[in-house]
């Protein structure tokens, strides 16, 4: 959880993010994040850590709702190279490289320099 919001605090492009849910045990955590992003998108944050488990969703979204890129490591996409990581981009369920939040902010990152 710690790794997750120092990435936030010193991300360039986060302006401001609000912990939505945390809860621990004594062998897991669960992270609920919404971080307004500096070009006007937002992303939520998913995190559930254990010894066992890593599960996570990361949800990139425009101001008005609209989804850019969703990444999860739900285990529903079979057939894809990188089961269970993969991304949803409009309609397409595509395979995923980025597992972490850092990949994911590297991706939008290039995504923003693009346009």
């Amino acid at each position: 959880m710690l790794k997750t919001l120092e990435l936030l605090n010193k991300h360039r492009i986060v302006k401001s993010y609000e912990v939505q849910d945390f809860r621990q045990g004594p062998d897991f955590y669960f992270l609920k994040v919404r971080a307004d992003l500096n070009n006007s998108t937002v992303l939520y944050i998913r995190e559930y850590v254990s010894e066992d488990e890593y599960h996570y969703s990361y949800h990139w979204q425009e101001e008005n709702g609209t989804l850019l890129v969703r990444w999860d490591n739900a285990p529903h996409h079979r057939r894809l190279k990188t089961f269970p990581h993969h991304k949803h981009v409009g309609e397409q369920i595509l395979p995923s490289y980025e597992i972490t939040l850092e990949d994911v902010m590297k991706y939008i990152v290039a995504c923003v320099e693009e346009r």
